[in-house]
């Protein structure tokens, strides 16, 4: 097949030409046609990637349920990983396939939302209050499903959306018809997911939604720029997306921006990050489902509380493409965007379209319904669901980033984060006296932030491995042991997770031997010293501030709901006596020393952290016996 004619005239008369994907990349003046066969596999070490020349090799379709081989929760509404297994590929000039698409509208009926804005109102209110306010994670995105039935062919109406958003819409990371047969997929997604090209690995975290209906205005938008809702938010989503770099790069990810992404209906923020990884496609695939953007933080929670709330299964929602190939030397590539502002449509006309809203602290019930609306407005334009946004005309849309005031806004984003995430430093730049040889263990307590420490810790030049907690690893082998964060309530002393961690920290406090506990760890090890939790009536999750640890201002990031408190700088313990960093107002313990132990409430690892280096290297010197942490070098780490 050499035309876009040759498979619309197909359709148009009615003949279904096979499994294809006509694809549009961000930037690009061509669409990449793909056509083949379609298998499912159950897992994705099973998508066919064989060697030969280079070229494209197979378009998965891989869905919300196999979060599933991660070992995390869903609704499992059995939707299968479907391979387009790449037997031609063309590249097709946009005017030609633009003539080719059929121009006629979409016509539906019966259009409405499975779950009425009320009631997604009323599920909003419920997750703050009873999983954020109760210290399960820091975000959650929670979805709902516009449905229809398509009126005539399914197949011509999905092109028919296709013409609409190459025209209309801009900013897409890919526009996009994928049709196997079983199903038809439309839309045009903003994020990249990840993408693989030459072992350097790439994610695109997108946070953040400013509306503005194709009627932008730069005052608007800088008040968008410095709400703290949408500054938070991006910054968590950039967070937990570091978690994943921390997986499959090897020494973490380096954060690249923030820039302004720019559609049609609304505009978000967005930061690149970027990392050298050796591992096959397929297990960077499987290592980072799915994004923070769709699912939330921490990720196995996340999961966990989504299943909780969501009455149906997600099917494609919050799931990728992924295009997996061979570049020219025979390497390995990949490019996934996440699976949003996407249409599904089956054979019998049956539409789905599916959207969700990233629910923070800072979220309220009627804000977070706009945002779904917001969402699905380009999608739902091309479909004929939603009016268009104003016709941007030829030529290209001016572009509200190159305005001076918003180039500085976002900039001035970067200012109070961690300088270790955004700069590049050669190996042992930042490494510490003393530490040459030395081991540490991370006991892992579902919150993969324990991939961030591991690199920061090796960055300061300790060998470091990563361990769940229901997984005893002879921490006793360990010149340090750090026991990690997690989700959860610290006072459950009964639950497994909180009673594996407690007995790992009086063993440790017993035997006199070096320790560190974060976050929830943190808390626990406060309990086990006698100092009482307090839930906060205001979460800390994805909050940063500047707080006094052991005399000394730093600038730190909390996730966190629970709390020690103590009614004195210092107190005894069954272990020795206890230094305590509390807030003068309050009398939350930010942080806590003592003989061979030592604990923080914050996370020194997170991008919000910008002095969490230096403070790394303290703690460091205080259990480990080193050289003060305060070296240039790691001076200059922080900024």
């Amino acid at each position: 097949m050499t035309r876009p004619h040759d498979l619309l005239a197909a359709v148009a008369d009615g003949v279904d030409p096979g499994p294809f994907a006509l694809v549009r990349r961000e930037g690009a003046d061509h669409l990449e046609l793909f056509t083949g066969t379609v298998r499912a596999v159950d897992r994705l070490a099973d998508v066919p990637l064989p060697d030969g020349p280079a070229g494209p090799r197979t378009l998965a379709l891989v869905p919300y349920r196999q979060v599933t081989e991660r070992g995390f929760a869903c609704v499992d509404d059995g939707t299968p990983l479907e391979c387009l297994q790449v037997a031609g590929h063309e590249r097709l000039p946009l005017a030609d396939v633009l003539a080719a698409l059929p121009d006629a509208p979409v016509v539906t009926t019966d259009a409405g939302f499975d779950i009425p804005d009320t009631e997604y109102a009323d599920t909003v209110a419920r997750v703050l209050a009873e999983e954020i306010g109760r210290g399960e994670g820091a975000n959650f995105v929670v979805h709902r499903t516009m449905r229809a039935t398509v009126q005539g062919s399914p197949l011509v109406a999905a092109l028919a959306a296709l013409r609409r958003l190459l025209l209309r819409e801009r900013g897409a990371y890919w526009t996009f018809v994928v049709h196997t047969g079983t199903r038809t997929l439309v839309g045009a997604s903003p994020e990249r997911h990840v993408s693989v090209d030459d072992g350097l690995v790439m994610m695109n975290p997108i946070s953040g939604t400013f509306r503005h209906g194709g009627t932008a205005d730069t005052a608007s938008l800088l008040r968008f720029l410095t709400d703290p809702k949408e500054v938070d938010e991006l910054y968590m989503v950039l967070d937990e997306e570091l978690k994943m770099m921390a997986t499959v790069a090897e020494r973490g990810g380096q954060v690249v921006g923030p820039y302004l992404k720019e559609m049609s209906h609304l505009a978000h923020t967005e930061y690149l990050l970027a990392g050298q990884s050796c591992l096959d496609v397929r297990d960077v695939l499987r290592e980072t489902m799915f994004a923070p953007t769709v699912t939330g933080s921490p990720m196995e929670n996340a999961c966990r509380v989504i299943a909780r709330h969501e009455r149906t299964g997600r099917r494609y929602y919050a799931g990728v493409l992924a295009l997996l190939g061979r570049d020219e030397a025979g390497r390995q590539t990949l490019d996934a965007p996440i699976l949003i502002r996407t249409a599904e449509i089956s054979p019998d006309g049956e539409l789905r379209v599916p959207v969700g809203a990233t629910l923070v602290r800072h979220s309220t019930p009627e804000g977070e319904v706009a945002e779904t609306h917001a969402k699905a407005a380009g999608v739902l334009a091309a479909l004929g669901l939603r009016p268009d946004a104003p016709d941007p005309g030829p030529g290209p849309a001016p572009r509200l980033a190159d305005d001076p005031q918003v180039r500085a806004a976002l900039a001035a984003r970067n200012a109070p984060l961690a300088r270790f995430w955004l700069d590049q430093r050669p190996p042992g730049a930042v490494a510490l006296p003393g530490l040459a040889g030395r081991r540490a263990l991370i006991v892992d307590g579902e919150d993969t932030f324990t991939g961030m420490l591991a690199h920061q810790l090796r960055a300061l030049g300790l060998a470091v491995e990563v361990t769940p907690w229901h997984r005893p690893a002879g921490d006793d082998a360990y010149d340090l042991v750090v026991a990690g964060p997690g989700p959860g309530d610290p006072r459950a002393v009964d639950q497994p997770k909180m009673a594996a961690l407690r007995g790992l920290l009086a063993r440790r406090l017993a035997a006199g031997a070096p320790t560190l506990a974060v976050c929830l760890s943190h808390q626990l090890l406060a309990g086990l010293l006698g100092l009482p939790l307090h839930r906060r009536d205001a979460p800390y999750q994805g909050l940063q501030r500047d707080v006094s640890v052991f005399g000394t201002s730093r600038r730190v990031g909390f996730y966190s709901t629970f709390t020690a408190v103590a009614a004195a700088d210092r107190v005894a313990s069954a272990y020795g006596p206890v230094e305590l960093a509390r807030d003068p107002v309050d009398h939350a313990v930010h942080a806590l020393r003592g003989p061979g132990f030592a604990g923080v409430q914050f996370h020194p690892e997170s991008v919000l952290s910008r002095d969490g280096l230096a403070v790394l290297a303290d703690l460091l010197g205080h259990l480990l016996s080193v050289p003060p942490g305060r070296s240039p070098a790691v001076a200059h780490a922080e900024g």
